[in-house]
């Protein structure tokens, strides 16, 4: 029995989020530049989304580009804003076939005018599919998210929208960058770090971390399904007792 036949089709997580790290040493391993390792996961972008589909994941979320990766050697961030519009270009037509979605969540003003253009299309020709929905983090962080969510019901109180006693966990939610998507259940990150790098740190609250060794270029849909059987196999109580839960 593979793997896959082995997980449980009512316990699928709805969502999973993954932290994709470890293109550049990957890379250095086999002797090329970073950008190399970031060409390489480009590969596994696409079996991870197979998997996804193939076992049922709604929402796939794909940390691609933080705020923080703008501090990084210009031809490094250039190289990676030229690799994701190649891979618009390439992908858009396929992921339409496929029935894949698309999604941005992130500083959307902050892209370069090409990379917005070319996003702006793809989520456009792919806004009727049914499928798996493609979540992408570009120019994302935590903190730039929660900050800008703050701000706007600063805003919205000013202007006599909101009174403060409004505020609530599920008035936050609405002005969140992933308004309407739900929590992710299962975070994965690759590469050996233990670390969310300011990924989505208000709705993994209680989503469940599974951190692998495996770097990003050499994980496969297999690796994806070993963390969905992972996952299944945990108890999540949400603050209850284990009892709690039986009952």
């Amino acid at each position: 029995m593979t793997l896959k036949e082995k997980l449980n089709t009512d316990k699928i997580p709805q969502h999973v989020a993954i932290i994709m790290d470890g293109n550049g040493r990957w890379a250095a391993m086999h002797g090329n530049e970073r950008f190399f390792g970031h060409e390489q996961g480009v590969e596994s972008v696409r079996s991870v989304l197979e998997g996804a589909s193939e076992i049922g994941i709604k929402y796939l979320t794909l940390y691609a580009f933080s705020t923080e990766n703008w501090s990084r050697p210009k031809a490094e961030v250039d190289a990676l804003m030229g690799l994701l519009v190649h891979a618009i270009n390439a992908e858009t037509e396929s992921l339409k076939k496929k029935n894949v979605k698309l999604s941005m969540i992130g500083d959307f003003d902050s892209l370069p005018d090409e990379v917005q253009q070319k996003l702006e299309w793809s989520i456009n020709e792919l806004k009727d599919c049914t499928g798996v929905n493609l979540i992408l983090a570009l120019s994302y962080s935590s903190k730039w998210e929660i900050t800008e969510a703050i701000r706007k019901i600063a805003e919205d109180v000013q202007a006599q929208k909101l009174k403060t006693e409004d505020i609530t966990k599920e008035l936050i939610d609405k002005y969140l960058a992933t308004n309407g998507i739900p929590d992710p259940e299962l975070l994965i990150r690759t590469s050996g770090e233990n670390r969310l790098s300011n990924f989505l740190l208000w709705q993994v609250a209680y989503s469940e971390f599974y951190f692998t060794p495996v770097l990003w270029p050499d994980f496969t849909k297999e690796h994806l399904f070993e963390a969905v059987y992972d996952y299944q196999n945990r108890e999540r109580r949400f603050g209850k007792t284990s009892q709690q839960i039986v009952s």
